[in-house]
């Protein structure tokens, strides 16, 4: 799985997450490479859910 498709499947909008806060998007996808996604999520599992909160996506 690739971390943009993580990202959708945690409805969290992957362009306007990579244009506001480029630096944390790079740091998670050069992490999340390295890891499962299980445990990527418990590794960020608030900071996920903020994320989630200021970039939402909007209906599928």
């Amino acid at each position: 799985m690739e971390f943009e498709e993580y990202l959708i499947t945690k409805k969290i909008d992957v362009n306007a997450f990579r244009k506001a806060d480029a630096a944390r998007f790079e740091e998670w996808s050069n992490l999340f490479q390295t890891m499962h996604p299980e445990s990527f999520t418990a590794h960020k599992k608030f900071l996920v859910n903020e994320i989630r909160r200021r970039y939402h996506l909007k209906g599928e």
